[in-house]
């Protein structure tokens, strides 16, 4: 009989993108997936440690998957697993736990589990800095959704004060681009049509190959797939976008008008206790010069709030900053300690009632800045890629270049195809409309 596996996967759109790829490699074994809404004999979840409330999120993924599936071998990867592995391992119900080093090997891990007798739960967490290179890919995820995540680089070279990801992940290390044009190209060949290139530090892709290439030169020649009608980048540092980048993503049609930055703070001093590679100005300049070069980019970010010796001013400096750029989403993150960062040593901390007051501010501006954008749609005419189809009303979901879901009403045999829509409404509900 079929054994079958299911897939939770918190965090990031390198743990999407990793998720599918294991997916991919237990089906090539005879696995079979599964929803993780119904019975399986295997659950993996894939976990985040970027903050506390992650890892928060990571147990009650465990449990829950243990209610649904009380006699299935609960396998437990990703971050967390890579930097807490002896914690992991002590959560009731918990058979695996495979560290980041180690994702590669697991459907041979999850084959032996199946294989043995129930036991204590088995540790296979590797030193995460050994890797010299990213793994290849494994087989080629099956058809079923309309976008597909790619990762073509691992780890991180930075040294942000608050940041977990070079423990959890080791050095920088790229794929080569033949194996990543030969992944996009087998699932564009399967039916993708929107795919996201993911990386924990993206903007450093290829300086770790030889001869030495760069995340530019990928995206130029990835963006000549016939059939690929949006290609994306996940988070891309601000010192990253070099010429060369900055010209791919504001000339390239196939490019989507899409981009995600990461800022953190509006504030120099804060940025600086961070450590982080660029300041405020810098910022501004870039974000300015990409939305002159590409009118109607949509623009996301990344924001900490409540860093130690973040003062009312820097907060200020901030929210002065998000208002003046032209922002379509923020990522909120409430400071929390990460164990084994520079930041967990600083003074200076903010009083946790401050912190909710300013992520709410924060959570607000970026609500009041998305509606003005997608209002901004109303009466155009855009390409989607049809998702799903979703909601009481089974509408059809399609996805813009610039990222906004819009719901409109046509048949089954749209999902997964690029088709016009006209954008009829925008609210504090959703985004509608209409079949061209």
């Amino acid at each position: 009989m079929t054994a079958t596996v299911a897939f939770a996967t918190l965090g990031c759109r390198l743990n999407q993108a990793e998720s599918q790829e294991l997916q991919g490699a237990l089906e090539a074994r005879g696995f079979r997936a599964v929803s993780p809404e119904g019975p399986a004999d295997v659950v993996v979840v894939n976990t985040c440690t970027v903050t506390a409330r992650a890892e928060a999120s990571d147990r009650q993924a465990i449990q829950r998957a243990l209610r649904r599936n009380p006699a299935a071998r609960i396998v437990v990867t990703g971050c967390w697993a890579q930097t807490a592995p002896g914690a992991v391992a002590r959560l009731p119900g918990v058979d695996l736990v495979v560290g980041n080093a180690d994702k590669a090997r697991l459907p041979e891990l999850v084959e032996a589990l199946l294989a043995a007798p129930r036991g204590a739960p088995r540790v296979v967490v590797s030193d995460v800095r050994r890797p010299a290179t990213a793994p290849a890919p494994p087989p080629t995820p099956a058809p079923g959704r309309a976008r597909a995540f790619v990762k073509v680089q691992d780890g991180c070279q930075h040294r942000c004060a608050f940041c977990l990801v070079p423990l959890a992940r080791g050095p920088s290390r790229s794929r080569e681009p033949e194996l990543v044009r030969a992944q996009v190209a087998a699932l564009v060949a399967a039916g993708y049509r929107d795919v996201t290139l993911t990386g924990a530090d993206l903007g450093h892709y290829g300086a770790d190959l030889t001869p030495r290439t760069s995340l530019a030169a990928l995206v130029r020649e990835l963006a000549a797939l016939r059939g690929l009608r949006w290609l994306r980048l996940s988070s891309v540092l601000p010192a990253s976008f070099t010429p060369e980048l900055r010209e791919v993503v504001t000339t390239l049609p196939t490019v989507a008008p899409h981009l995600h930055i990461p800022l953190q703070s509006g504030s120099d001093p804060v940025l600086r206790r961070m450590r982080r590679p660029y300041t405020a100005g810098m910022y501004r300049r870039l974000v300015e010069d990409l939305a002159a070069r590409r009118p109607g980019l949509a623009l996301g970010t990344d924001l900490i709030v409540g860093f130690p010796g973040e003062r009312e001013e820097d907060f200020a400096e901030t929210v002065a900053l998000v208002e003046a750029l032209p922002f379509t989403y923020l990522h909120v993150f409430a400071y929390s300690d990460r164990p084994g960062t520079e930041a967990a040593r600083l003074d200076g901390r903010v009083p946790p009632a401050v912190v909710a007051a300013r992520s709410r501010r924060l959570r607000a501006l970026a609500a009041a800045k998305n509606l003005a954008f997608r209002r901004a749609l109303v009466g155009t005419v855009q390409e989607v890629v049809v998702l799903e189809r979703r909601g009481a009303d089974g509408a059809l979901i399609g996805l813009t270049g610039s990222y906004v879901e819009v719901a409109f009403a046509g048949p089954d045999a749209l999902l997964r195809e690029v088709v016009p829509v006209r954008v009829t409404a925008a609210d504090a509900d959703g985004t509608r409309g209409e079949l061209v």
